[in-house]
């Protein structure tokens, strides 16, 4: 509420029908409430949130350009939001959208008089409310109650193996019987789609943050955009070109990765390498930033598996992204991964360990091989290490795998990774 005790209002009806009984019901319902501003259209009403001046914004359910991005904008100024809905609307599943869009108070038009509660709750940041015509309201979606673990694997710049290892942690997983999600969060590069030989003309990543920004991405849906490599692994392919990536919105990315927590038993995010802030983001929150993807994911996932190369300048980057990554995500769970180790180097792992500890007191180190004979014949096959059978990079990166879920691979895991079953989707 404002420092004079009121809450001022922001009204973007679209012309609705119900716009002059709401007009009226608030400038007459409580001396507390006061329309500050009626706005023509979507832009005028987040140009008028930046003021700083309102607590409330009323807009309409079929407001043109309402999407989660805008919402998220309207919050960050300060603002809740209540939506206003024609009973039909709410009937054709536009309840679940507006709350996958991030709003919470809903009011149907033909509970106008019930507007000012709805108002003022929102304004005193109380708990959210729906106001109903009727006295049963459909019921929210169901949402599972202990979600999949998320592991989001990050390395510094110089190609130290990232997507090599997310494709394998990933398989491994998936052979284990755990139903998977690998999805290419890599806003500068993404090469999963290259390295399961997955020939898909349409960004699943893209696909997905589209629909989650305009409130149409559920569970049901995501599952569809990712596409199956055999029964329990599925890939969201990353983006077709670098320079897309602002198609993304922050919170568009976010609800897609809670979605993706809730539909399978292990979430695996192959991220970029930048952890920069960009400038812009103290100047305008509402302009998409451009690691936002590789922040969002480092921050949500219980562990971040960091990869890094043996050599000289593989090490010393390895050195300056651990500082940075304790920067961005100080409470993360970190696991070390030291790719394409070999004796030709001239140091051990005791020595590499102990420069590691020097920075982070991590989860574990884990040692990866310099196979390139199993690594190459998986990237020009297209298809994992574990389709490929024994090998010692995949050896150890079972191993990582072991120390991330806290058991070893059974002798008794399914083997249909070997031959894919006719008419799996690639």
């Amino acid at each position: 509420m404002s420092p004079a005790g009121r809450i001022c209002v922001l009204v973007a009806a679209s012309g609705a029908s119900w716009e002059a009984k709401a007009l009226q019901q608030l400038a007459t319902g409580s001396p507390g409430i006061v329309v500050l501003k009626r706005c023509v259209d979507l832009n005028d009403l987040l140009a008028s949130a930046t003021t700083g001046q309102a607590q409330v914004s009323l807009v309409a359910y079929g407001l043109p350009g309402l999407d989660a991005d805008s919402v998220d904008h309207l919050r960050r100024s300060g603002l809740s939001v209540v939506v206003v809905a024609e009973p039909d609307e709410l009937d054709q599943g536009g309840s679940d959208r507006v709350r996958r869009l991030g709003i919470e108070h809903i009011v149907e038009s033909g509970s106008i008089a019930s507007l000012n509660s709805a108002v003022l709750l929102a304004g005193a940041d109380s708990q959210p409310v729906t106001v109903s015509v009727e006295a049963e309201r459909r019921p929210a979606s169901p949402e599972m109650a202990k979600p999949g673990p998320m592991l989001a694997v990050w390395g510094p710049t110089g190609a130290p193996g990232r997507t090599t290892v997310a494709v394998g942690v990933a398989a491994e997983l998936a052979n284990r019987g755990g139903q998977t999600l690998l999805i290419d969060a890599d806003g500068f590069g993404g090469a999963v789609a290259q390295h399961l030989g997955v020939l898909d003309e349409m960004s699943g990543l893209l696909a997905a943050a589209r629909m989650a920004n305009a409130g149409q991405l559920d569970g049901d849906r995501l599952a569809m955009l990712a596409r199956a490599v055999n029964p329990t692994l599925r890939v969201l392919t990353g983006l077709p070109r670098a320079d897309r990536w602002a198609e993304v919105r922050d919170s568009g990315f976010n609800h897609l990765l809670e979605l993706a927590r809730q539909i399978v038993d292990y979430v695996v995010l192959d991220t970029a390498f930048s952890l920069e802030t960009d400038a812009s983001a103290s100047l305008n929150n509402s302009a998409p930033h451009r690691n936002a993807m590789t922040l969002a994911s480092l921050e949500r996932a219980d562990e971040v598996i960091v990869v890094g190369s043996a050599d000289p300048v593989g090490l010393a980057r390895l050195a300056r992204g651990l500082v940075e990554l304790l920067e961005a995500v100080p409470d993360g769970t970190v696991r070390i991964v030291i790719n394409r180790t070999r004796p030709s180097l001239g140091w051990g792992e005791k020595e590499v360990r102990a420069m590691i500890e020097g920075f982070v007191t991590p989860a574990s180190v884990h040692f990866l091989p310099d196979d390139r004979g199993a690594a190459d014949r998986a990237l020009v096959s297209g298809k994992t290490l574990v389709e490929l059978g024994d090998s010692p990079l995949r050896r150890s990166i079972s191993g990582l795998v072991d120390a991330v879920t806290g058991q070893a691979a059974s002798a008794g895991s399914r083997r249909w990774f070997r031959h894919r079953r006719a008419g799996t989707s690639r």
